[in-house]
């Protein structure tokens, strides 16, 4: 075994991490700021793809979290990155909102109804039978299937919402056609992350709140990773996974301290 290398890089999910909906979780505000002033290399990273990072930059500020623009990786943009290297100057149907359209329109892509190279599903409040009954029919004409992420559900004030993965699931029913999906756990959206900031897998850690999103696609990416219990994943059903995280903690508030001794991340510590 060799000796974990200190940490230049992280890599942090943002709901259940850095916040829950509106509201910061205690210690987000400080580990934030602990990386910028410590000058290591962060992102924060979502599968939610209805928002840019300006919108996201300003939410969390409004929780008093100091998050630039440059610092936040959603599963859109790393979608339009996957089309841009896939097939440059494409064109897509797209079944999402603004921070999905914007991704697309910046890598130079075209909106359109009309013999789309792709049909790229993601998420928004305002699914319409419409607009998903034309995806379907696009697919069967022809046009390759992407959505951002898998997530099935997500959360809201008034309760749960269906999210990607549910509608992708309706489309598949009616074509036979499953989509590519390119967010967690999709190691491909941590390794797009990675080369965002310049980073190497083996001094990097991602934090997480799932662990069958954040943390196995970590794993699959080289990554040491880190469970925090302030979200999705319990510490009773941590023993149900086949994998581990390299460390568990109850919040973000107790990763500062690794931030601000520039300590190497190892484990296993339950």
């Amino acid at each position: 075994m060799t000796t974990p290398r200190p940490v230049d890089c992280w890599l942090t999910d943002m709901d259940g991490v850095l916040v829950h909906e509106e509201t910061a979780i205690p210690g987000a505000a400080e580990f934030i700021a602990a990386l910028r002033e410590s000058g290591r290399r962060f992102l924060v990273m979502t599968n939610n793809s209805i928002y840019t990072p300006r919108d996201l930059s300003a939410r969390l500020a409004a929780s008093g979290i100091d998050v630039p623009e440059d610092a936040i990786w959603t599963s859109a943009m790393a979608t339009a990155q996957f089309l841009d290297d896939q097939r440059p100057g494409g064109s897509a149907y797209v079944v999402g909102e603004a921070g999905l359209t914007t991704a697309l329109y910046e890598v130079g892509y075209t909106m359109s109804e009309r013999d789309p190279d792709y049909v790229v599903l993601g998420e928004t409040r305002t699914y319409s039978f419409e607009a998903i009954t034309k995806a379907i029919r696009l697919i069967e004409g022809g046009a390759r299937f992407i959505a951002t992420n898998p997530d099935v559900s997500g959360p809201s004030q008034q309760g749960t919402l269906p999210a990607t993965g549910s509608v992708a699931a309706l489309i598949t029913a009616a074509t036979g056609r499953k989509p590519y999906y390119v967010g967690k756990p999709n190691p491909l959206m941590m390794r797009s992350a990675l080369n965002r900031i310049d980073a190497h897998s083996e001094t990097t850690v991602m934090v997480g709140d799932r662990m069958d999103t954040d943390v196995v696609s970590g794993l699959e990416a080289g990554l040491r990773t880190i469970l925090v219990l302030t979200g999705s994943t319990s510490r009773a059903r941590v023993e149900n996974f086949p994998y581990r995280p390299t460390r568990v903690v109850e919040s973000v508030a107790d990763i500062v301290p690794l931030v601000t001794e520039f300590a190497p991340v190892t484990g296993p510590e339950y």
